[in-house]
């Protein structure tokens, strides 16, 4: 042991012990910000507010459809660069780099994973979206099968996944990285993090010689002071594979490629943050092509955030790779680990005065994007969603406020569920992001599967089915937190089901247990009319709408999608009749006023009802589903050359 210890790299001893003392460095960030960094840290922050301003001025945000899906105009670009900034915030940094560190090159996976199920929301999901004229996804729910506790429930369920998944983490990794910047605590980091809040990479290749120096150093990676009589501190001999095994392997990879699809899936193409950029484009085949940009954009983090989390663990094992608990508990304030610090640690010890400043605004513009996000969705969800169940008659301005209200309400909850974050699954932020998607998120995989693509599911058996995998999937969260991963070391006291069983694995086996559930007690009841379907799966996208299903249309972002006084192509549509009449003058309003109206999109225009002829001319060119052909092929076309280099990048890292 010893010899292949010392043969491992400096630090090591037969004993598991060094004499070496620990470095300064490692008890603390080591490097501070110079004056030009702050400089170019406020010139940014004043640009993004100037922008942010002229954005809130120049946009539509007094109704629903111009709040919550930016008027469902948006091009095929920023919606694929929407999509990848909603997914990369902080806690992607913070959370890929840090399992890099930990476990090497297996994790990009799950970024490269996205792909395909990207290309399913484009090509699959939105499609069925569009056609059935929905602004969110538990109101997708509620057309398919009926009722209101299906609803209710996927929103309520969706905002638990966004406060304990999202929000709360991208909080807890925006904060770590201001607090190894500048030495604050992390709650007071988190309060900074609340006004001002970070995207991009940097590589420390050419630091480590580069991508063969980096497979060298990696493996050479041993901290000067590890625990007698373990391995905790010896890098993963699998680390450069990214498909492990099936038992034994921390990413195993049947996991990895069927138990990753159904979070992905949730992810990509039932999560209302995700789904909601896709719905705000013009066309589908603009929905198509934000998918495939956002396709080629994913290939990068592994790259850009999980490489590098691995340098670091090469040039900083003492700091990246502790393990003794006591020493980790003076590095990052967690005794499982710190391997969280990675990617802020390569940043603040690498990056010259002036570039050191721009990285951290480039994090905290990911940060600041991927918040912004969720916000505006669980916003979306609360007022539309559950809102309006109690208050039915609730204007635009309402639900426009209570939205904003909150927001408020999450971001204190996801800041008390920090301290919980920092200590759970090993110190690794993604495996905890990971495993409790792994538990709450399959059930609604599998309902949305089936809710598409099999007519026969009903109301009944979508509830249920909920119900047992949420009853399910809150035992195994409930254990996870009851029992958390010990340090290096220490005894592991976990039951079997939680130590042998791979959260990937379990993710696979609630999704079959409820889809089992929801199909069963389906058949058990009365199916619903075929009539009743019609542009609500995948087989009868095309069908007409019902004359039921028009009848009973409720809220969608058609009547809401225009600007007061504007017909349904805009300025240059037919007129409204009633534009000839003298409208009454809106009354005048005090300075606070404004100021809370602007602040809360409420339009000083008086509101106007659109005519039954423009309901039906929004409406049906907000639910068409229909491409030229040119611009269907090219994004097949473009779709297939994605699916070949991940391909083939799958097969040269496997």
């Amino acid at each position: 042991m010893s010899t292949g210890l010392a043969a491992m790299g400096p630090g090591a001893s037969g004993t598991g012990v060094s004499t070496a003392t620990v470095p300064r460095s490692a008890l603390g960030p080591g490097v501070s910000l110079h004056a030009y960094d702050i400089a170019v840290l406020v010139v940014y922050f004043v640009f993004v507010i100037g922008v942010g301003v002229w954005s809130s001025i120049r946009a539509t945000r007094g109704t629903i459809g111009g709040y919550f899906l930016a008027g469902r105009s948006m091009s095929w670009w920023p919606i694929g660069a929407s999509l990848m900034s909603s997914n990369v915030g902080s806690g992607l940094f913070i959370g890929l780099a840090g399992t890099g560190a930990a476990g090497g090159l297996a994790v990009g996976g799950f970024e490269w994973n996205a792909t395909w199920l990207l290309l399913a929301l484009g090509w699959i999901f939105v499609p069925v979206y569009i056609a059935a004229g929905v602004v969110t996804m538990p109101q997708y729910l509620k057309k398919r099968f009926g009722g209101q506790r299906i609803q209710v429930y996927m929103s309520v369920l969706s905002l638990i996944l966004y406060i304990f998944t999202k929000i709360s983490t991208d909080i807890f990794s925006g904060a770590l990285f201001i607090q190894m910047a500048l030495g604050w605590n992390l709650y007071l980091s988190t309060v900074i993090l609340l006004v001002v809040t970070a995207v991009y990479t940097i590589t420390g290749f050419q630091e480590v010689g580069w991508y063969p120096g980096l497979e060298q150093r990696y493996r050479q990676a041993i901290p000067n002071v590890t625990v007698p009589n373990t391995t905790c501190h010896l890098p993963k001999p699998d680390a450069f594979h990214m498909l492990r095994d099936p038992v034994s392997g921390d990413i195993p990879w049947p996991g990895l490629i069927f138990g990753l699809t159904v979070l992905a899936t949730w992810c990509w193409c039932t999560d209302q943050v995700i789904v909601q950029r896709s719905l705000s484009a013009k066309s589908l085949s603009h929905a198509k092509g934000g998918s495939v940009l956002g396709g080629y954009l994913k290939i990068l983090p592994m790259f850009f955030i999980v490489m590098p989390g691995m340098i670091s663990r090469a040039l900083y094992p003492d700091e990246v790779g502790c393990v003794d608990p006591d020493i980790c508990q003076r590095i990052c304030g967690a005794r499982v680990g710190c391997s969280n610090i990675a990617y802020p640690k390569l940043v603040m010890a690498l990056m010259p005065v002036g570039l050191r400043g721009l990285m951290i605004a480039v994090i905290m513009a990911a940060l600041m994007s991927s918040l912004t996000s969720i916000f505006n969705s669980s916003s979306t969800l609360f007022a539309i969603d559950v809102w309006q169940r109690f208050r039915r008659q609730a204007t635009e301005q309402e639900l426009m406020v209570v939205g904003r209200v909150f927001v408020v309400f999450l971001v204190v909850i996801s800041i008390l569920w920090v301290p919980i974050i920092q200590i759970s699954n090993s110190g690794q932020l993604f495996d905890y992001i990971q495993s409790v998607t792994s538990y709450l998120a399959p059930p609604i995989t599998a309902l949305f599967l089936l809710a598409i693509f099999c007519k026969r599911v009903t109301e009944p058996g979508a509830f249920w089915g909920l119900i047992f995998g949420l009853v399910v999937g809150l035992l195994r969260m409930i254990l996870e937190f009851s029992y958390p991963a010990p340090a290096c070391g220490e005894a592991d006291p976990r039951p079997a089901v939680l130590k042998d069983f791979h959260y990937l694995y379990f993710a696979l086996l609630l999704c079959g247990l409820t889809a089992i559930v929801i199909v069963t007690v389906s058949l058990c009841t009365t199916p619903i009319p075929e009539e009743k379907l019609a542009r609500l799966t995948w087989w009868t996208r095309h069908c007409p709408p019902s004359e039921l299903e028009k009848e009973v249309q409720e809220s969608t972002a058609g009547t809401a999608d225009m600007p007061s006084g504007e017909g349904p192509t805009g300025a240059g549509g037919t007129e409204n009749p009633r534009h000839g009449q003298e409208q009454p003058a809106a009354p005048r309003r005090s300075w606070g006023q404004l100021l809370w109206g602007w602040l809360c999109g409420l339009s000083r225009a008086p509101e106007q009802a659109l005519s039954p002829a423009e309901k039906a001319a929004l409406e049906q060119k907000l639910t068409s589903i229909e491409e030229e052909p040119l611009w269907r092929s090219v994004c097949n076309v473009n779709a297939i050359l994605l699916l070949a280099v991940n391909i083939f990048l799958w097969g040269y890292f496997a």
